[in-house]
């Protein structure tokens, strides 16, 4: 790549010219025009061969591309690469597990078709937008923080909602139907991002006690003791059904600044990932055919998805003395 020079520096295109034909016209050693420009002798020689090769074409600046690129990417894999990012809205290290490449070329083709990062980006549009300030923080151990949410979703109608049928008919069959919501509950371990989730029809406080008995159990199942849970502040988990639940276990309630759902971020980023990559990656033609998908997703999730935060390794990596849950 050719750089470009300031106008009043020694060695533009005109100053080089000047050294040269101090050599060439005027008889000048190496060492003394090199002295009277401030460069090395190998510089003045390389302007000196130029200059005696080309005349003043060889003043000006060479592209430093190679001729040759045995080694690049190939444009089929870059354009996976791209496809990737756009319908999948991946970042590097998640394409570069996926395809079996480097972080740094996947980063770097990126980079080269002017990519913007995924943080500057609308996750609904993709259209670019101010970038936030966002700094991660993970705690020691699994089981020093569990990340507990509620995600709201939309229930596909009998014969499949607009996506899979277009919106006249998909229109239809909510007015026919009129599905309502699914209410997932999911626990995320802080340290390991190891997911626990059920799908359930309302988020009551007995509900939201019920799956929290069975995650910790679960979590238990994994050799993982949970000592603090961090939660929005709905309405169930301000229940005293919900703090008594925690105290008699002996477990910490902390709560999230209210409309800081950052706060919550671990689980706020699950959320984003089951949406892109289970609710909406393909057209279901029912809620009971999404609902049967989950359980399969969820475990490709904690046993052989690649997470970036762990460098590519799945959550139960992370997760010590768990033999025989990699299957």
């Amino acid at each position: 790549m050719s750089h470009a020079t300031h106008g009043n520096a020694v060695l533009t295109p005109r100053g080089r010219l000047m050294l040269a034909q101090l050599v060439v016209d005027e008889g000048w050693t190496y060492a003394r025009a090199g002295e009277r420009f401030s460069v090395g002798t190998t510089t003045v020689r390389r302007w000196v061969q130029r200059y005696r090769d080309h005349g003043l074409d060889g003043m000006h600046d060479r592209s430093s591309r190679p001729h040759r690129s045995p080694h690049q990417t190939s444009r089929r894999l870059e354009r996976r690469i791209l496809g990737l990012r756009v319908s999948r809205r991946w970042g590097p290290a998640r394409i570069a597990y996926h395809l079996h490449l480097n972080p740094s070329t996947v980063h770097k083709v990126l980079t080269r078709y002017k990519c913007p990062r995924l943080r500057w980006t609308d996750p609904a549009t993709g259209m670019r937008v101010k970038s936030i300030d966002r700094r991660s923080y993970v705690h020691d151990a699994p089981g020093d923080l569990v990340h507990v949410d509620i995600k709201k979703l939309g229930r596909i109608p009998t014969g499949g909602g607009w996506k899979k049928t277009g919106r006249v008919i998909g229109n239809r069959n909510n007015k026919r139907e009129r599905p309502g919501y699914a209410f997932i509950h999911h626990a995320v371990d802080d340290h390991s991002r190891l997911a626990y989730s059920e799908i359930h029809c309302d988020e009551q406080k007995e509900t939201a006690v019920g799956f929290w008995q069975r995650a910790r159990a679960w979590f238990a199942t994994h050799g993982i003791t949970i000592k603090a849970v961090l939660t929005d502040n709905g309405s169930c988990y301000r229940s005293k059904l919900w703090a008594n639940t925690l105290n008699a276990a002996g477990i910490k309630h902390r709560r999230t600044r209210p409309y800081r759902p950052q706060t919550n971020g671990k689980v706020e980023r699950f959320n984003r990932t089951l949406l892109e990559e289970w609710a909406y990656a393909i057209s279901y033609d029912s809620e009971a055919a999404r609902a049967a998908a989950y359980p399969a997703w969820l475990h490709h999730y904690n046993h052989h998805r690649g997470h970036t935060a762990h460098k590519g390794h799945s959550p139960i990596t992370r997760v010590p003395n768990v033999p025989g849950f990699n299957s």
